[in-house]
Formats: structure tokens, sequence, C-alpha cells
């Protein structure tokens, strides 16, 4: 399988009132066309950071390394590519905020996915063609929700509104899905919902899946690899089944609350490990 997604040797750090925080400390990972991943870690791990630099939205700091996607250099040493905008038609992004337009239709929301292949005046006068409705609808299709095609966004439920911006990442074509947090503020049944159909979605259009969760149980069910950052550093790249409480523990100390709850440690303490397929970062 060939590589569709490489980071190497990511860097980037923030300034604010005089301090500096270093988000990403020599991160490198290739991820292969077709895998589903799981970026874990607590708060301020480094995963959104992660996330927004893949996708061309974080630029990295000189000495930042370089991030491809599909064999093309979106960034590198604190710049993006010229192309950054074609090399985006090959990424969908779907946040934990939904960033929906509520006061707009749900086809008008999905189409806005397209609106960087447009000019910008068929934007301003949503001058969409045929072709464009048709492949809106087709995407909502695919995520269940073609009947509310016409229904406006504030309508639906926080479930609902998150499978719409996973159609609006559909629809311009994408072949890497990164997702940041998608079902972070959602309950248990619609995450569940959220997370089938983005699993589902993978593997009928082959798609790579790359996603930021908390919640080790989730990335355990729907995810085979698992990456862990901790203070910007890759500290754990293996199979999800690999991981259990004891080794959360020993990769995020104190830090275990914020990433898992009594029940998912309950959860986590009956699952073996193999020592073969585990790699630990030092």
């Amino acid at each position: 399988m060939k590589n569709i997604l490489s980071v190497n040797d990511a860097n980037k750090t923030f300034f604010s009132n005089g301090k500096k925080t270093r988000a990403l400390s020599n991160v490198s990972m290739n991820i292969t066309a077709g895998e589903r991943v799981a970026l874990i870690g607590a708060s301020g791990s480094g995963k959104s950071t992660l996330i927004r630099a893949i996708c061309g939205l974080e630029v990295l700091d000189k000495d930042g390394g370089a991030i491809s996607i599909n064999h093309q250099e979106i960034q590198s040493h604190g710049n993006l590519s010229k192309n950054v905008r074609q090399i985006r038609n090959e990424i969908g992004v779907i946040f934990q905020q939904f960033n929906l337009v509520n006061q707009l239709d749900v086809m008008t929301n999905v189409l806005i996915g397209i609106c960087p292949q447009k000019n910008l005046f068929e934007i301003i006068l949503r001058r969409f063609s045929l072709e464009d409705k048709a492949r809106a609808l087709d995407a909502l299709d695919k995520v269940g929700l073609a009947q509310f095609a016409y229904q406006r966004s504030s309508t639906l439920s926080g479930g609902q509104q998150q499978r719409v911006a996973i159609a609006r990442a559909l629809i311009k074509g994408a072949k890497v899905l990164l997702a940041d947090e998608p079902v972070a503020s959602l309950d248990p049944e619609s995450s569940r919902k959220v997370m089938e159909t983005m699993v589902s979605l993978t593997e009928k259009l082959d798609l790579t899946f790359v996603t930021s969760l908390h919640q080790i149980p989730i990335a355990k069910k729907y995810c085979e690899r698992t990456i862990a950052l901790n203070n910007g550093s890759v500290v754990f790249d293996g199979l999800t089944q690999d991981l259990n409480a004891s080794i959360l523990a020993s990769l995020y100390g104190s830090n275990l609350g914020d990433l898992v709850m009594d029940d998912d440690l309950n959860y986590l303490q009956d699952t073996s490990i193999s020592e073969s397929k585990l790699t630990l970062v030092q």
C-alpha cells in the first residue's frame, strides 16, 4: 500500500504574551491509503494543531519539516505550497463544531464544500450547476440525509448536522478524511451513528480516515491504528488493540483522567497486549 499522508519532523510553536509553547515537536508519521487512524492525547497534546497543519490551516515553523498529501507537498519549512488550494481538494475536514450556516438549507451547506473550486461571482450569487446539486444530493444520500436536502440546517439534531458536515467534506472528492473531535459534543447514540457513517464511507469510497478522539473505546472500535501525542510529541504508534490501561497510564500519568473515564478504564483492564506489535517512542 502506498503512503497517502506523510508528516516529517513537524514542529509548531505558538507565542502568546511573551510565552513560547511548543505545540508539535518533531512529529513524523506515514499513513497508507485506506487506513483508519485515531489520534489520542490529553487536552493540549497537539492533536488539533496536527490536523490543522495537515490541511494547511496551520503553518509549521521554519524548521518545521514537511507535510505531503498523496505525494503532493502541502507545506514545507514554514511555507504553504503555491498549489495549496488544489491539494486541499484531496482532503475533507470535519470539526467538532459543525460550522454550518443555520439560516441556509442543508443542500446549500453541502455545496459550500466546493466553493474553493468556484469563482467569487458564482459563490456570491450561489450559482451552482445541476451537476453540482446532483453531487450534493449524492453526498447527502451517502450519509442518509437526502430527505432533508431543502430543510434549514438549524432544524436538524446535532448528530444530523455533523453528518451534513461529513457530506460537505465528501462532495469535493476528497481522498483523505480528517476529523477533529467529531463526536465530542454528541450524545452516545449520535456518536455511534456519526462514527459508523464515517467508517462505512471510508470502506465504500476507499478513503483514508484520521480522527482525533478522547474516547479510547471509540478508538478501539473504529480505528485499527492509534497514534498518541503527549506535549506535542508522538509517544505511541501502533495497533489500537495493544492499548490498555497500564500502557495509557505509563504514557499519560496524571493526565490520564483527561483521556478516559472510569468506565473506560474498566473496559480497558481486560485488554491484552502483544509486545511484538507495540511501538513506544521514547
